[in-house]
């Protein structure tokens, strides 16, 4: 596998990107290679993966798990395009509350390594998405956590002006408020 890694301005949070080889046939890339990743110090023991179908407008998110079972995640897309987001959760993290964006696809075969301590979701900007994460945890539905997607506080560039979203998701806690219940406080640095 030959990729870059690249640390984004929430600096845990890495973007990924591998050599695609590409040719009349289509095309042909390395999506993960554990060496690399323990090169870059990036945890590498997945143990579920996930797949994702969402048609266009759908925002998903934003979802954490707490620890013990807190999860690393490792997301790419399959087909389609998406706005990955990662909001920094850490109470103690210089960067508490600020959230990073990168546009996701099947054609650009950019992932986003998003660490535990992160609240991630993300949109849907083409006809239809299907997304593939892996986790380093198993998931745990009595640890898991949530954060309202369009949270004035947090101000996230969503670009989908009418977007569906479940009605879970609709009624996860605003970011404050799960910050003074301690939602937040297993993910101190």
């Amino acid at each position: 596998m030959s990729a870059q890694f690249k640390p984004t301005p929430l600096r845990d949070v890495v973007l990924i990107s591998p050599k695609i080889y590409k040719d009349d046939r289509g095309f042909f890339f390395e999506s993960f290679k554990a060496s690399l990743f323990a090169q870059a110090g990036l945890p590498h023991e997945f143990v579920q993966e996930n797949v994702s179908f969402s048609r266009a407008q759908v925002i998903r998110g934003l979802h954490y798990q707490r620890a013990p079972k807190a999860q690393h995640k490792l997301v790419r897309v399959v087909s389609g395009k998406i706005w990955d987001v990662a909001v920094d959760i850490r109470p103690n993290s210089p960067r508490f509350g600020q959230w990073h964006a990168e546009v996701l696809s099947a054609e650009n075969g950019r992932q986003l390594y998003i660490p535990d301590g992160f609240a991630h979701g993300f949109e849907v900007l083409s006809e239809s998405a299907t997304v593939i994460y892996q986790t380093t945890h198993e998931y745990a539905p009595d640890l898991e956590g949530g954060i309202l997607w369009n949270d004035p506080q947090l101000t996230i560039d969503w670009a989908v002006d009418d977007p569906i979203i479940s009605p879970r998701d609709q009624s996860l806690a605003p970011f404050d408020d799960v910050a003074k219940r301690g939602g937040f406080d297993c993910f101190r640095l």
